[in-house]
């Protein structure tokens, strides 16, 4: 039976007054919410104990010392990754995962007070199996650790040429071949992605396995040569490439990158209006990349642009020179007389692919060239500037000019 409902009737049995009815249920109310109350402040206070006597116990381990540690500097190697916005404790609990050390508190510990600790960026780190704490925080802060950094700056293509001076200049697949090795102490071995094996895989792998999108997708396969197909897909930046990984992973895990960037870049948006396909604009910003300066982006775009819409040929030496393995700044009259969908000065438009890195600004150039009738350009600075002309007339000055400033 329940007790409220003896709070509605008098001792005849008769209805209260609603007055009492009133004072009745704000009395109920009032046991109600004091229950609640206390529920609810138990239940705190049981998790205030539970968190407070857990914080407890790791203060009294790392402060005791009673924790587990190993000895010396450790043996054989291990590859671990720091994400972003990883703290000290998120790193010390990846190591401990991968028995770099016994526990997270033995690095912890060991980095008290160490600045360089903070400093740690993403990527992938060499370390050793069971290193003491000490140990995995000297080798983690140091240059020998950082693996698998790649640097690809605008510009730059996917194979190997030879430089005006003589020496070879790396392409992307070397320096991601160089960066499978790690730490660097491996190279040479048999643990290393080779850069034949990288560029197998770039020709031969499915575009759409390798993370290649639908807008660049139909375009890339169509490429000559399948060697060239990925060419001007990796943006300039900084890579990180897991040195344990196989060929087609690493060309995967750089390209997604990569398309994230040219996702920030607008692509594949940043075309709609331009007459181009996502993919041409990038050929348009490799050519942009290959010819000019920065500050020169926009006019040598339009240029392009200018002689597209009136089917002019391109005429442009970085054309002629991505096929030549020692390119110059002058092409020479043979190569220009050799046929091939490269050569912007025998074929009307833009070659079958980019020719090299494009960097974003570029690309904003290509998307978004300022309003000229340049149709010629010239190097005529010895710092790269050019000089632009309206008229063949007014190139031809402009190519004296760079001569008297030896520019070429």
């Amino acid at each position: 039976m329940n007790d409220d409902l003896g709070l509605f009737a008098d001792d005849a049995g008769q209805e209260p007054d609603p007055r009492e009815r009133e004072d009745v249920e704000r009395e109920r109310f009032r046991r109600r919410r004091r229950r609640r109350l206390v529920t609810a402040l138990a239940g705190v206070l049981v998790l205030l104990v539970v968190a407070g006597g857990a914080v407890y116990g790791v203060l009294q381990l790392v402060t005791l010392g009673s924790y587990p540690d190993y000895e010396g500097s450790g043996t054989g190697r291990v590859v671990v990754e720091v994400q972003q916005g990883d703290t000290t404790s998120a790193i010390a609990r990846t190591l401990a995962e991968e028995d770099v050390v016994a526990s997270p508190a033995a690095f912890v510990k060991a980095a008290e007070g160490n600045e360089k600790i903070t400093a740690i960026q993403p990527g992938f780190y060499s370390m050793r199996e069971r290193m003491s704490g000490a140990a995995a925080v000297r080798r983690i802060v140091s240059d020998e650790a950082r693996a698998g950094r790649v640097e690809i700056r605008g510009g730059m293509r996917f194979a190997d040429h030879v430089g005006p001076d003589g020496e070879v200049v790396p392409g992307v697949l070397s320096l991601l071949a160089r960066a499978s090795c790690g730490a660097g102490e491996n190279e040479g071995s048999g643990d290393c992605v080779g850069k034949e094996e990288l560029a197998g895989a770039a020709a031969e792998t499915p575009l759409g396995e390798l993370g290649v999108p639908d807008w660049a997708l139909a375009e890339a396969k169509r490429a000559p040569d399948p060697q060239r197909r990925l060419e001007g897909l990796v943006l300039p930046g900084i890579y990180h490439v897991k040195p344990t990984a196989g060929a087609p992973e690493i060309l995967r895990s750089v390209l997604n990158s990569s398309f994230e960037k040219m996702r920030a870049a607008g692509l594949p948006d940043i075309a709609e209006g331009t007459g181009h396909s996502p993919y041409e604009l990038v050929k348009i910003a490799s050519l942009v990349q290959s010819e000019a300066i920065r500050k020169d982006f926009g006019r040598v775009a339009r240029v392009i642009e200018n002689r597209l819409d009136i089917d002019m040929r391109l005429q442009l030496d970085s054309t002629i020179n991505y096929l030549l393995e020692e390119p110059s700044l002058l092409t020479e009259d043979e190569h220009r007389a050799k046929e091939g969908p490269y050569n912007t000065y025998r074929v009307t438009g833009l070659p079958p692919t980019p020719i090299s890195a494009p960097s974003t600004e570029a690309i904003e150039a290509a998307a978004d060239p300022p309003e000229g009738d340049w149709k010629y350009f010239v190097k005529c600075q010895k710092d790269g500037t050019s000089c632009f002309s309206e008229t063949i007339e007014g190139h031809e000055r402009a190519k004296d000019k760079a001569e008297r400033n030896g520019a070429y």
